[in-house]
């Protein structure tokens, strides 16, 4: 089984916020595969698929990023995955707006929705696919810009980051996930 969460905040006040790219990325997984999100338990919104001969479960924790490892972790144990079987997707503010970066694992770099996973997995070994928001500009606050929207400027990049993202989802459940990284860590044409 393969798992891929994408983190974010639910509710519409939170909807188009750079918080959430994660829930967009998994949101264009589940068109790709035809498949509808459900309310399931462990405080996530759920959709399922098979692809390659496995079960993959697309994850939205709804506990709020902050909190985003008490829905992951239970549900990893309930379908007894291991961090291994884990790909996750959030924003990063260190990453210029639209770029795309996958790792195999790493510390939190600040991000409380990491810490979250981080503390409750109890491991760093899990894969990342970070989407680049970048940094406030100054006087606002990380609070302020993560949880505000993309300048119109910025919308297409962060669009084909997202789509981008869902496509390397993809391609990780057939091929290793160090070939998936190699091909789309990948600088982008200008």
């Amino acid at each position: 089984m393969k798992v891929v969460a994408g983190l974010g905040n639910p509710g519409i006040k939170y909807a188009g916020t750079r918080h959430n790219v994660g829930f967009e990325a998994v949101n264009l997984l589940a068109e790709q595969l035809g498949v509808q999100w459900k309310e399931g338990k462990h405080k996530s919104l759920i959709a399922e698929a098979n692809a390659a001969g496995e079960k993959i479960f697309l994850v939205k924790p709804l506990t709020f990023m902050n909190l985003s490892g008490e829905a992951i972790r239970p549900l990893l144990d309930y379908y007894k995955c291991t961090p291994e079987d884990l790909l996750v997707i959030y924003d990063d503010l260190d990453l210029d707006p639209g770029v795309l970066r996958l790792r195999l694992k790493g510390g939190h770099g600040g991000h409380n929705g990491i810490k979250s996973l981080i503390a409750h997995l109890n491991t760093k070994d899990f894969k990342r696919m970070r989407i680049g928001v970048g940094k406030p500009e100054p006087g606002i606050s990380v609070t302020a810009h993560v949880l505000g929207t993309f300048a119109p400027e910025e919308k297409a990049e962060v669009k084909n980051a997202a789509e981008r993202a869902a496509k390397a989802a993809e391609a990780w459940f057939t091929l290793p996930f160090h070939d998936v990284m190699n091909e789309y860590n990948k600088k982008m044409p200008e």
